[in-house]
């Protein structure tokens, strides 16, 4: 139960006296409502927490930039992402909450600000002839007018409307963030697409190659059936290989055109989209080093780990606002204008009216409302915290299994790099021999479908590799700073606002 009192400014001494007494009273009532016992058990995770010496060393690389995509695909890749940026449906959501959050701290910082307003009022009535109108306006019909300009401030002395701002600010840090996040998201998508698509144009080079290779077996086979000089089954054998060719010649076309209309959606477009790309290459292999100081500087170069702080922020504001409702609301107000019964009567200077005087709010029977509106909001910062401390330790595991993961394919590149040499050894030997006439075509032409065998694993490799550089970058922030752009947060900072264990409303 709430009691809401107002008083207005008069020239009685002894109501005066009166008023304070009573604002007295409120604020001695308002001793019934406390909020002891509510604790938080939430505690922020630091970097120091974790250890990445081994896994993360200090490499003094450079952190990604904003400009990534044009070092890995050019100017073709980097317009694709930036057409998807400009398209995608997802990033139309996340710009539309920034602009709702925005809205909401417009609202929030309005409710601490003086707030002025004019009304008037005209109503046509019968007067009672037994109330307190009196004559000659009892039991006559008129018109009652008020013509005032009205005023009222909360002066939170508590803290609620500032703890509302500082969660609507912090709401909007964080949607900030997540816009960030999500543009990085579709980014990363876009040229991880990218590269797929060039695998697959390069591997259909290849698997041409072979088939084109297949044939001329097939054909000179087929010759030495026809000369009986080998059996029907290896003429059967090469005819097998050449169908296996060709179907999987025909899954790559379908691979090629599925990612075609995937990059399509990526780009908030519809399929026919994707046939008008040109066709990919795979970029050339760039050494990576980890930037130093990794874990610390983490925390503000991922956008989803900045989201993450904000709102444990945010929910900090939620609970100085819910802590301040514990005790009384004290709002100034005033009014001066006009009033009169007759239209005629409104401007007269005897119609003036003013008054001002307090309107308290204050909680008497609403402990238990308010202290279970504090727990939910305690329980929410404990939420907050541990989506925190998760996405400080998904992110320190990304950009270690990324860099794992590359040092893995560098080592298979280097063993695979020696199984295509060997095979492309094997071939000169053969073609050598073919020359000098100590064998046939066949011989070549096999050791070619070895060689082109090889490529196509060094191929794959080679995307691997790119697509662990886009996911490197990405688990590095992709450009992202929130220092930069406004959105860093002191992260040693201790919420000791949070604390509700020993403070009380009274």
């Amino acid at each position: 139960m709430k009691n809401l009192l107002r008083f207005s400014a008069g020239s009685n001494q002894g109501s005066f006296r009166g008023m304070v007494a009573t604002s007295c009273a409120v604020v001695l009532l308002s001793a019934c409502a406390s909020f002891k016992g509510i604790e938080t058990s939430g505690t922020l995770r630091q970097p120091a927490d974790y250890s990445t010496a081994e896994s993360l060393p200090d490499q003094h690389g450079q952190w990604p930039d904003t400009k990534w995509a044009q070092a890995i695909g050019g100017a073709s890749l980097q317009s694709l992402i930036d057409e998807a940026i400009a398209g995608n449906p997802n990033l139309q959501i996340a710009a539309a909450r920034v602009a709702a959050v925005t809205a909401m701290t417009d609202a929030a910082d309005a409710a601490s600000r003086p707030s002025v307003s004019a009304s008037f009022d005209s109503t046509y009535q019968r007067f009672s002839e037994n109330y307190i109108i009196p004559p000659p306006y009892a039991g006559t019909y008129r018109t009652d007018n008020a013509l005032r300009l009205n005023f009222s401030y909360d002066f939170d002395f508590w803290g609620k409307h500032a703890g509302e701002l500082r969660s609507a600010l912090s709401q909007g840090k964080a949607a900030q963030a997540e816009q960030y996040n999500a543009r990085l998201v579709i980014a990363t998508s876009v040229a991880r697409t990218w590269i797929q698509l060039a695998r697959q144009y390069a591997q259909l080079d290849l698997n041409q190659q072979q088939l084109d290779v297949t044939a001329k077996i097939a054909h000179l086979t087929q010759l030495r059936l026809d000369a009986g000089l080998d059996a029907k089954s290896e003429n059967q054998q090469t005819r097998q290989q050449v169908a296996s060719l060709g179907a999987e010649h025909e899954q790559l076309l379908e691979q090629i055109s599925l990612t075609r209309n995937q990059l399509a959606a990526l780009l908030g477009q519809g399929p026919d989209r994707g046939r008008q790309i040109e066709r990919p290459v795979l970029p050339a292999d760039v050494a990576i080093a980890l930037p130093d100081t990794l874990p610390l500087e983490l925390l503000g170069r991922r956008p989803d780990i900045v989201a993450a702080r904000w709102q444990v922020e945010a929910v900090q504001g939620d609970i100085s606002a819910a802590k301040a409702a514990f005790y009384p609301n004290i709002n100034l107000m005033a009014y001066a204008g006009f009033s009169s019964i007759g239209l005629n009567n409104l401007l007269k200077s005897g119609s003036r009216i003013v008054g001002v005087g307090p309107a308290i709010t204050m909680p008497i029977l609403e402990g238990r409302t308010l202290r279970a509106n504090l727990k939910g909001r305690v329980a929410e910062y404990d939420s907050m915290v541990a989506t925190y401390n998760r996405a400080l330790t998904d992110a320190l595991h990304d950009v270690a299994d990324q860099v794992t993961s590359l040092r893995a394919v560098a080592l298979q590149s280097e063993q695979q790099k020696k199984a295509t040499q060997a095979a492309s050894g094997n071939l000169d030997l053969a073609q050598q021999r073919e020359r000098i006439g100590t064998t046939n075509m066949l011989p070549a032409l096999a050791a070619e479908m070895t060689l082109l065998s090889q490529r196509r694993v060094d191929l794959d490799l080679q995307a691997r590799r790119s697509d662990l550089r886009i996911g490197l970058i990405k688990a590095l922030g992709g450009g992202f700073d929130a220092q930069a752009q406004g959105l860093a947060i002191e992260q040693n900072s201790t919420p000791s606002n949070v604390s509700t264990s020993v403070r009380s409303a009274s």
